[in-house]
C-alpha cells in the first residue's frame, strides 16, 4: 500500500540521488552523463589505473622479448576492461529500475 510517508521518503531519496551528478572522469567510459557517486568514480579510476599498469608492463615485457608474459598481461587487462564495462551496465540498469519504482506523478 502506498502511503504519503512512503512517497515522501522515495521523493527525498530521489532528490538526494539526483543531486549527486558526478561527471565520469573515465578514459574508457563510453558515456559520461550518467549519475554516479564519488565511490563509483574512484573505483572506476582505480580499475583504469590497474589496466594502464598492466598495459605498460606488457609493453616493457615486449621490450625484453617476453612474448608470453606480454600476451598474458594484455589478455588480463582486456578481461578487466570487459568486466568494468559489464559492471557499469549492471549498475546503470539497476539505477533505471530504481527510478521506475517512483510514481509517474513525481
Amino acid at each position: 500500500m502506498i502511503t504519503r510517508s512512503n512517497l515522501a521518503e522515495q521523493l527525498r531519496e530521489y532528490q538526494i540521488r539526483s543531486k549527486h551528478d558526478w561527471a565520469s572522469v573515465s578514459f574508457f567510459s563510453s558515456t559520461s552523463s550518467f549519475s554516479s557517486s564519488r565511490v563509483h568514480v574512484v573505483v572506476f579510476v582505480i580499475w583504469e589505473l590497474v589496466i594502464l599498469l598492466l598495459l605498460v608492463c606488457s609493453a616493457v615485457s615486449l621490450f625484453f622479448r617476453r612474448l608470453q608474459l606480454a600476451f598474458i598481461l594484455v589478455c588480463v587487462s582486456l578481461l578487466l576492461l570487459f568486466c568494468m564495462k559489464i559492471m557499469k551496465q549492471v549498475r546503470l540498469s539497476r539505477n533505471k529500475k530504481r527510478r521506475m519504482l517512483l510514481p509517474l506523478s513525481m
